[in-house]
């Protein structure tokens, strides 16, 4: 099947993409930092609904980004294979950040497909995961699925994505207008081919996702990304004066990919009554440039 780039999660069962899999070998991996409160319940339904009972998923791991509460011990306790950043490529840094977890799960993970959802989900289901998988797996031309959703504030059930309409979408469409048709450019849920996301480089910080979104489609082309509609997802609002770091870490990210002279990639943002933040844009090769990763996906 070819051609259709839009789908739902309702369009696809778990059991209907077991039989679809084959030998595909698939992984989940869940970055957290300090996410004690969901990552349990979150792992536990993958673990039990779609690796135990169904065999679609291979492997789950939690990735744990320098957590200080018991992030670890409730990933582990629910199933969840927990792999500290500190543990891999320890000799190239162990920088936090988001699309460092990313990247360095990649290193760790062995499947052919590899699935990531945000560890803060307060409504997680499988449909999260099957989704991600369906596009993947229905049709072998699409190499990058993004997922889509409400994201309600109180009573608002378009209340959320701050950062993505005052920055992102903006920039999309002002940079990168091939991209405008991408519900939600920022989404922390997606899935991809193990041989599309091992040549493209992750940022480290909260701007993994743009830059990501970009250097795929300039790898592969557009037509190979799909998005899948996810319903509604609940999840912890950050008020508003803690979104100016992440908005100026996508701005970077934007900005030096159209660019790499229209912005420094060290700066201090000024935020009066608040104090400076140092942002600083670092980005991971990658991780076929990076010796040992094909001894490691083995």
């Amino acid at each position: 099947m070819t051609g259709k780039r839009r789908f739902a999660a309702g369009e696809f069962t778990a059991a209907d993409l077991v039989e679809r899999k084959g030998s595909t070998r698939v992984s989940v991996c869940l970055p957290a930092r300090n996410e004690e409160a969901t990552v349990g319940a979150i792992a536990k339904v993958v673990r039990s609904e779609l690796m135990d009972e169904l065999g679609l998923v291979d492997e789950l791991i939690v990735m744990d980004d320098h957590s200080t509460d018991r992030t670890a011990e409730a990933a582990e306790a629910a199933g969840a294979t927990v792999v500290a950043c500190s543990d891999v490529l320890a000799h190239l840094g162990n920088q936090p950040g988001k699309g460092e977890a990313l990247w360095k799960s990649l290193f760790a993970s062995t499947g052919d497909l590899v699935v990531w959802c945000d560890s803060d989900i307060a409504n997680f289901g499988p449909h999260f995961i099957f989704g991600l998988l369906g596009p993947l797996l229905v049709d072998d031309s699409i190499g990058y699925c993004k997922g889509y959703y409400h994201r309600p504030v109180g009573a608002d059930q378009r209340g959320g994505g701050r950062t993505t309409e005052l920055v992102a979408r903006p920039l999309i469409a002002l940079l990168f207008p091939e991209l405008g048709e991408i519900v939600q450019p920022l989404a922390g849920e997606y899935a991809g081919r193990r041989e599309v996301l091992e040549r493209v480089p992750f940022v480290q910080g909260y701007g993994v996702e743009m830059g990501l979104l970009i250097d795929v489609c300039r790898l592969a082309g557009y037509s190979t990304i799909a998005q899948v509609d996810l319903g509604t997802r609940v999840h912890r609002h950050r008020p508003l004066h803690e979104l100016s770091s992440q908005a100026t870490e996508v701005m970077q990210v934007a900005l030096h990919r159209a660019d790499r002279t229209l912005v420094n990639t060290a700066i201090m943002l000024h935020r009066p009554g608040f104090g400076d933040t140092e942002i600083t844009m670092q980005e991971r090769p990658p991780l076929i440039e990076v010796p040992g990763y094909f001894r490691q996906a083995c």
